[in-house]
């Protein structure tokens, strides 16, 4: 186990960051983002979690550098879904929506890290989180973001959709699925069977991916999806 004032090398570093950010993404695909505490990280790693601050600034930093990981898969999910699919705006948004919930469904923890970052303010993200890593978190964002983008602009000049703003949109949509994939891991819904009576109902994943990307069409031609 390494000692806690060590002092790495830039390269030694690199592979120590590394490692760390493995066994973190590790322990999140495995036990939950709530269920990753920085001691049991640290004890993964083999090191104290002076080591670990040592490398991230904060646990939100660390937290933010794997939500990159994440965002750089769904990325390359959503482009492949969208490079399978028909030259078509409506079924394109379809396969991108479908494509980011079907990856969330397969890794609940992009989910928990994603929102666990997003209940903080922004303010306080600034001064927890180092600006370089804010800027790849931005950047594998707006991978994300910007196939949405290209698609619902597609899908206005072609008098398909009704959007004024196709980037506010898009940040809509993906919180919206954020939220759709919570009611996933619940797998209940809440309906009253009586006044003052309530009762939970099982749902299933496919029937919130269906009503997740009729929304996210409706919303995009401006009205009812037909």
């Amino acid at each position: 186990m390494a000692c806690a004032n060590e002092t790495p090398s830039s390269g030694s570093a690199h592979v120590r960051r590394q490692q760390i950010l493995t066994e973190t993404r590790a322990l999140f695909d495995r036990n939950g983002v709530r269920e990753a505490p920085i001691d049991d990280i640290a004890r993964a790693v083999g090191v104290n979690r002076a080591i670990i601050y040592r490398h991230f600034s904060s646990k939100e930093e660390l937290f933010a550098m794997i939500l990159v990981g994440y965002l750089d898969e769904i990325a390359e999910a959503m482009r492949d879904a969208d490079r399978a699919t028909a030259d078509d705006p409506v079924e394109r948004l379809r396969a991108l929506a479908g494509a980011f919930l079907d990856y969330g469904a397969a890794f609940p923890a992009f989910a928990d890290c994603a929102q666990s970052l997003l209940r903080r303010r922004g303010e306080d993200l600034l001064n927890e989180i180092r600006e370089s890593v804010l800027l790849q978190l931005g950047t594998s964002m707006n991978r994300c973001l910007s196939q949405l983008v290209t698609v619902l602009e597609s899908g206005r000049d072609s008098g398909q959709f009704t959007v004024d703003d196709p980037l506010l949109l898009a940040n809509v949509l993906y919180n919206q699925a954020l939220g759709g994939l919570n009611l996933v891991r619940l797998e209940l819904t809440v309906r009253e069977t009586v006044p003052g009576l309530p009762a939970v109902d099982h749902i299933s994943f496919e029937s919130v991916k269906t009503h997740i990307i009729r929304a996210a069409v409706a919303m995009a031609r401006g009205g009812p999806e037909h």
